[in-house]
């Protein structure tokens, strides 16, 4: 079955129209921000951090070194607590993140506003999602790890004359491509989990893998060409939704980049980013459909 990446932009935008505008409705457009918050949590951009003035008065380098070393115990200490609530408060954020994209998927499929029914409801694909996720991001980590060290033992001669020569050279001329190529992989299976897999497990009921499989057997196969199409169509939507977002920020004087509020305002992007993806797996057939059947046109009333 022939595929289109541009049919499904259109039918994003009046799905879009038709869950936001008709009617308009403040209350759900909280709601259901809400709920694209939650999916996006910790994804959006954050805001910036000023940068830092240089003044004099402070400890030099030497002193600190000298500081460190007498108190290295507890400097450790310090340092294990600060990792172990970063990750902490990592696997939390995406643990709700998990959930909370079944939640937004379920208000933009079936066009209401809803918090408690949906968390209960996407309890087990959540947190397949967020093993799924936890296990790429630890996957990615300690490849990045494998590439740097990597990259240091073939600078190592360089590091002990404290030098930057040939070794120095050689370790990022193969150091830079592998990790660009981790990421771009990684970038790959990421669009693929959140276009493809998620609205898979929201359809089909399944959990991760199995998802997984359903993808590569109904929408990867045999569609190669078209799939890369679509990640170019991906970059050039993103493009525009971030040139229309910074757009919004500053008519909005920066209200749109608080957050939640800025996900209440933006809520359209949030909505055509999630119907997007939904409107072109509908392309592949009756089993592959997420939106219900729109309700009749009301007759209009027959002269007497």
């Amino acid at each position: 079955m022939a595929l289109s990446v541009t049919n499904p932009i259109g039918a994003a935008l009046d799905r879009t129209k038709r869950i936001l505008f008709k009617p308009f409705d403040i209350g759900k457009w909280f709601v259901l921000g809400f709920c694209a918050f939650l999916a996006y949590l910790g994804q959006g951009a954050g805001g910036g951090v000023p940068p830092g003035g240089g003044g004099g008065g402070g400890p030099s380098s030497a002193e600190a070194v000298e500081w460190i070393k007498a108190n290295l115990g507890a400097v450790i200490a310090v340092g294990l607590i600060v990792l172990i609530l970063m990750l902490v408060i990592g696997l939390l954020i995406l643990w709700v993140q998990s959930r909370g994209k079944f939640m937004f998927l379920d208000g933009v499929v079936h066009n209401r506003g809803a918090v408690v029914a949906p968390w209960k409801a996407f309890r087990l694909h959540g947190n397949s999602l967020f093993l799924f996720s936890f296990a790429i991001s630890i996957g990615m980590f300690v490849i990045v790890m494998l590439i740097v060290a990597f990259g240091v033992m073939l600078a190592w001669p360089d590091i002990q004359s404290s030098e930057f020569g040939s070794a120095s050279v050689l370790a990022i001329v193969i150091g830079l491509p592998l990790l660009l190529g981790a990421g771009i992989v990684y970038g790959i299976i990421a669009v693929l989990l959140e276009d493809f897999v998620v609205p898979t497990m929201y359809l089909r009921n399944a959990r991760v893998m199995p998802a997984w499989r359903i993808v590569r057997a109904e929408v990867l196969a045999g569609h190669l060409g078209t799939i890369i199409l679509y990640f170019l169509m991906k970059i050039v939507l993103a493009i525009a939704i971030v040139v229309i977002a910074i757009m919004a920020t500053c008519l909005t004087c920066c209200l749109a980049a608080i957050p939640y509020l800025g996900t209440v305002i933006l809520l359209p992007l949030y909505v055509f980013t999630r119907c997007y993806p939904v409107c072109f797996l509908e392309q592949l057939g009756p089993s592959w459909k997420f939106f219900p059947p729109d309700p009749p046109e009301p007759e209009a009333p027959q002269a007497v």
